[in-house]
């Protein structure tokens, strides 16, 4: 088992790297045209990189399934890296439907982006809980991340065609909504960073507080900006916490979860603000000269046939798989567990989407805003009903 983790792990480090490599030329099949033959060449070098990457990745997956006897996708680390893995394959599929190299350019960096965020986590095979033993498991979880997977594709379309055609001479909402894109990005990159620096030096902080007369510890592996309430450092030349978390954030972990979030977009910020100083203009402004290319209706094409084709992936996995895996596990279709109202929320909001789509012709810059909001709330579907919001799917 040992070896088949250790083959998991480099197979998804592997992969990690042949994204980037990717990317790299994607980026390069964009510059020039000229030259047809050698275009060519780039061109098929990008994709055949990125299907290696991918088939990396399906080893990683493989092999961790052995080693475990499930399904790697009962953690936040499997999970997200699945995850990850989905939007590739997604990517994938609608190039060669619609042979777009800028998809290739901001799809994979995000996917990267993601699986460096899944390997935050801890990586650790543990016994599934009675109410995960079920082949459920597989169908449920691998169906909502193969559908939601599909609708991030229609954000990486929505954005590239936002900062194409918004004018960012002038600085008006559009433009500063486009830039909390950007900082959100810079957010996740922030908690990658500072998560591995201290991972990397061992960090540790544990504090004892109370909770209706019984004591607890907590440890951090962060400096503890939030701590829990009437918290004790026990832990000598650690930093001491300077908040206490509110009352209402429920949860063993909630402390820990809100702590990691703030520090994830204070370093963000940092980040972003770095990069700033360094363009002296705004990021979506510095990106939008590589669009220039771009056939915005090609992309609102796209834009529209992912979620087209996600929607219906999710309703079956989000929402119909969902609700017969609840009856088999808690003897109910439906309860109002965090996960389930989001899922729900993010069912109507894709409904939402098709139907202005069809029926009021949200065409163009409407409809990729919609695909970005969408977006924006499947992953705090992800991160923040996961991580800090308490319910039964939450992951420890």
């Amino acid at each position: 088992m040992e070896e088949l983790l250790t083959w998991s792990g480099r197979l998804l480090y592997t992969a990690f790297v042949i994204y980037l490599v990717a990317t790299v030329l994607f980026a390069a099949t964009i510059k020039d045209k000229r030259h047809k033959k050698s275009f060519t060449k780039l061109h098929l070098s990008a994709i055949v990189t990125t299907i290696l990457g991918f088939v990396a990745q399906l080893g990683y997956f493989f092999t961790r399934w052995m080693a475990s006897g499930h399904a790697p996708v009962s953690n936040m680390f499997e999970f997200v890296t699945f995850f990850g893995m989905m939007l590739v394959l997604a990517f994938i599929i609608l190039y060669f439907i619609y042979r777009i190299e800028l998809l290739g350019l901001f799809a994979l960096p995000i996917a990267t982006l993601i699986i460096a965020y899944a390997s935050m986590y801890p990586r650790e095979i543990s016994p599934l809980v009675p109410s995960l033993k079920s082949h459920w498991l597989y169908i449920h979880v691998t169906t909502v991340a193969l559908g939601e997977a599909i609708l991030a594709v229609s954000f990486v379309a929505g954005i590239i065609y936002l900062i194409k055609q918004i004018d960012q001479k002038v600085s008006n909402a559009k433009t500063k909504w486009l830039e909390v894109i950007m900082y959100s990005i810079f957010a996740t990159l922030g908690f990658v960073i500072i998560t591995t620096i201290f991972s990397m030096n061992d960090y540790s902080a544990t504090f004892e507080y109370q909770v209706d007369g019984e004591t607890r510890q907590l440890e951090y592996h962060l400096p503890a900006v939030f701590g829990p309430k009437g918290g004790e450092l026990l832990t000598s030349d650690r930093m001491d916490m300077i908040i206490s978390t509110p009352e209402w954030m429920h949860g063993a972990e909630a402390p820990r979860k809100l702590n990691t979030l703030v520090l994830s977009l204070i370093v963000g910020f940092i980040l972003y603000i770095g990069v700033r100083l360094i363009l002296r203009k705004r990021i979506a402004a510095a990106i939008q000269p590589v669009l220039k290319k771009a056939n915005p209706e090609l992309l609102d094409e796209v834009c529209y046939r992912a979620v087209a084709i996600g929607f219906p992936v999710f309703t079956l996995g989000g929402l119909i798989f969902a609700a017969i895996w609840a009856q088999e596990a808690w003897d109910r279709y439906w309860g109002w567990d965090p996960k389930e109202v989001w899922a729900l929320i993010t069912w109507f909001f894709y409904a939402i989407f098709l139907h202005l789509r069809l029926t009021r012709g949200w065409h163009g810059e409407r409809s990729a805003w919609l695909a970005v909001i969408g977006f924006a709330i499947i992953m705090f579907n992800l991160i923040v009903v996961n991580l800090v919001l308490a319910g039964l799917h939450s992951y420890a």
